[in-house]
């Protein structure tokens, strides 16, 4: 943890670039002369990449590489569609065969494009293409 003391003009321009790029997550308190006690904290969480593999929409356990993802509470995973074709990633629950409510989804992925979802809670869950369902995959975050 970081804490400084600065003027409150100072710390609100660089609060507001950080706190739009997801950096930091602030807390701060102004006193009668201006100066602003600030504590500042960087978010530490991981990113782990999985890629939308050429040719996933033929393809089933294998379209999502890695697959499965094992991960740690508060990292974020970031799907990138490296296929040719456009996907989506949507939270699931495969005994049911339907999807998660209020649980993770994308929009519909084109080449290129990524999808980024943190993962706040321990457990497994399991996701799939809306648009090719043979596609799964599982994160299991500990």
């Amino acid at each position: 943890m970081l804490i400084n003391y600065l003027t409150a003009e100072y710390v609100m321009s660089i609060t507001v670039i950080l706190l739009v790029l997801g950096i930091i997550s602030v807390s701060a308190v102004v006193t009668s002369t201006s100066t602003v006690f600030t504590s500042v904290e960087a978010q530490t969480g991981n990113i782990m990449s999985i890629s939308i593999v050429p040719g996933a929409s033929s393809l089933t356990d294998t379209a999502f590489q890695p697959n499965p993802a094992n991960i740690k509470v508060g990292d974020t995973v970031r799907w990138t569609n490296n296929d040719n074709t456009i996907h989506t990633v949507i939270e699931w629950n495969p005994s049911t065969g339907e999807d998660v409510e209020g649980g993770f989804a994308s929009d519909i992925l084109g080449p290129g494009v990524t999808f980024e979802h943190t993962f706040n809670q321990t457990g497994t869950f399991e996701y799939y293409c809306n648009l090719h369902p043979n596609m799964v995959g599982t994160i299991v975050v500990s």
